[in-house]
This record gives structure tokens, sequence and C-alpha cells, in this order.
């Protein structure tokens, strides 16, 4: 494919942003063909039907495959997908909605409560809803997490030992819609700050997060569902330029919204142009989680106390939960912190390998094993000592 990015100085700044240029690379129409697991694909965006591709997800040569289309079209295609019932089971969804309903009321009681930091108005953000569900509720948090598909997507975008973090938000009826924007790393930066940052970073930042939501209630388009710009990742110097305002009123006649149903999730590249959209309905609640996952290589969006979490859910992972090998792998994957360093190497070197034993490889082994709650709180506590001393 040609490459429709100008060429690039060592440093990206507003004088480098060429609309022409990007005009050219969102007006492309993504081919079908090379989507071919996808089972429709509507206004340039593929949706995967995971009723029909859970069971791809069994065998490793076909999950491979799967997953690789994925890659490929958040990074050379149109950069979102949708998997269509990613929760078969929608109940669980119900369950930790009440679990956040409450912690949000809560917070706002006690003079917190999150705001919104790309909208104005009365949405409501709940930080960290990762750690809050699974110290609120770890019997949900296991099977809320316990999802095979999220698990695939974002092993399949960052490899493995991803770091899993959450925000909830919720857009009442008559909130605002957020402005056009790229998230994190580059996207939390000012313009100044990613005007430092060289060129080779700005193609990097995107391949070390991804973005994800899961949607708690059917969205129609009046009720804001995320507004995206279809091949808008590919151009390099958009950290630059989305903030311009001629790249912005671009996104608003350009941009595209999906209804979406309870249970699907909705994944894309964190440089996609994106904004969610407002809600003009008098009677939805717009409740969606974002998930923000990290690479294993790179540094996580929230600080999460991983320890506590693990210490929470253990007795619900050795107990009666009904979940399959993938699912728990899946469920154990968000909690537990899957990658080794930092670590002090004098007090906890390598055994047997090139790395120390992991929290999440410490975890599967305790289950394993058998350990009881208390051994394996225990093991924590060493663990973590070794890695501080």
């Amino acid at each position: 494919m040609k490459d429709l990015s100008p060429p690039h100085p060592g440093y990206f700044t507003a004088d480098d942003c060429d609309l022409a240029a990007f005009t050219a690379l969102i007006e492309r129409t993504l081919d079908a063909a090379n989507v071919p697991l996808a089972c429709d694909v509507q206004k340039n965006i593929p949706i995967y039907d995971m009723a029909a591709l859970r069971r791809m997800l069994d065998d490793p040569a076909q999950r491979r495959a799967l997953m690789a289309e994925w890659a490929r079209g958040m990074m050379s295609g149109s950069g979102v997908l949708v998997l269509r019932g990613a929760y078969a089971d929608t109940e669980v969804l119900d369950e930790a909605r009440t679990v956040y309903e409450a912690i949000i009321a809560e917070e706002k009681c006690a003079g917190g409560g999150g705001a919104d930091h790309f909208a104005a108005g009365t949405n409501d953000r709940l930080w960290n809803s990762l750690q809050k569900l699974c110290e609120r509720a770890p019997d949900v948090f296991l099977r809320y997490f316990g999802n095979a598909p999220i698990a695939a997507v974002s092993e399949a975008w960052l490899g493995p030992n991803y770091q899993m973090t959450a925000q909830v938000n919720l857009v009442h009826p008559g909130g605002a819609a957020q402005s056009a924007h790229r998230d994190y790393h580059l996207g939390f930066q000012t313009a100044e700050q990613c005007a430092l940052y060289p060129a080779h970073v700005h193609a990097l930042s995107p391949v070390m997060t991804l973005q994800g939501a899961i949607a708690h209630c059917d969205m129609t388009v009046d009720s804001g569902p995320t507004k995206l710009l279809p091949f808008s990742q590919a151009y390099l110097p958009g950290y630059a330029a989305y903030r311009l305002p001629e790249f912005a009123a671009l996104f608003e006649a350009r941009c595209v919204q999906l209804p979406l149903a309870k249970g699907d999730a909705l994944f894309f590249n964190p440089a996609l142009f994106h904004a969610a959209g407002e809600n003009r309905t008098t009677d939805v609640e717009r409740f969606v989680n974002l998930l923000q996952v990290s690479s294993a290589f790179g540094r996580a969006l929230e600080n999460i106390d991983r320890q506590g979490m693990c210490a929470r859910l253990y007795p619900v992972a050795q107990g009666d939960h009904g979940l399959g090998a993938q699912d728990l792998a899946a469920a154990l994957a968000a909690c537990a912190e899957g990658y080794p360093f930092p670590t002090n190497l004098d007090t906890d070197p390598p055994k047997g390998g090139l790395a120390p034993e992991s929290q999440l490889a410490f975890f599967e082994r305790a289950l394993r094993e058998g350990m009881t709650p208390d051994d394996f709180n225990a093991g924590l506590t060493v663990m973590a000592a070794k890695q501080r001393a």
C-alpha cells in the first residue's frame, strides 16, 4: 500500500500537519476481503460475531489467525473493530453495574467523584473501576473479566502479560460530547509536551496501549456511542494535528458512530481520532466501562494495588466459579501483574530461567498446588518485599 503520510522531520509541530494528506488517508474504504473473519463491515468498521468465533479461541492456530487479523486491522486497516456479543451472558454486566453505581454514589456523597476529562457537563467517571470492583465484589470481578474474547484482542495488540485498567463513563441524558482526541500516552500530553518527543516516539506510542469499551446497555446513535474516524490512526503527525481547528472540524464532518448492543465491546488503536458522543436521549443512561490496556513494556495509566486484588480474588478463584480454563486465565490476567520487572535482582534473581517468577505465574502456581489463602498471601508479601529490597 502506498504510504500517504507526508515525509516527516525529526519532530512534529502544528506546522507539519497537512490537512490534504490527512483527508486522503481517511477517504479510503475498507475492503471486506481484508477482514475475512468479520461477519459484516459497517461504515468501514469490521464487526466480529463472537457467538460464531468463540470456538476459534480454543484452537491455538485458529486463535492466532483471528488475533493477527485484529492486529492488522487496528494497525493498517480502519483502526477499529467491534466484538458483537463479547459477553454471551450479560447478567454479570448488570451485577457489575450495580456495584459501580453504588461506588459512584458513595464517592459523590464523600465530595469526590470523577469528571470526564475530555467533556464538559455532568457525566460521571469512576476511575480505577478495575480495582474497585475486585475489592468490593471479587466474585463478580472474576466472572466479569473472565472473558476470553477481551483477553484475546488485548493480547493481539499488546502481546502477553498486558496490564488491564478500566474506568467507568456514565453519560446521563443530555450529557455533552467529548472533543476529538487521541489517547494515552501522547494523547494525554499538551501540544507543547508532544512536540518534545521525537517523531519515532509518535509512531511508538499507539502500540503501547489498547482502547476498549464494554457496553453495559443498548446504545442507539442518539445515546452517543463513540464517534470514530476510521483510518485516522495512520496519520503520523496526528498527536500534533487533532487539536487544530481544521482537523477537529473535519473530524466532526466525517466521523461515524455505530449502535452497540448490551454485551458488545469496541476496541481501537489509541491513535484513532475519536470522541464520546452527545447523549441526545431523555431516558438512556449510557453506561460504558472503558478499558485501557497497557503493554507489559510500558507504564499503565493508573496505579493498581494488584497485590491487594490478588488477595481478594484468590479464594474465589479456588472455588466453584464455573469458568473454563481460558476465561479463568483472562480473569487472572486482568488482576495479577504478568511481567516480573522492575525488580531487585539482588534479592529476586531469576531461578531456572531469564526472569523471576511474576505475580501472575505465582497465582497460577498457587492454584495448581492448592495453597491456602493464608499461604498465598504470605507468598505475595514475600514477593513484594524481594522486589523492593
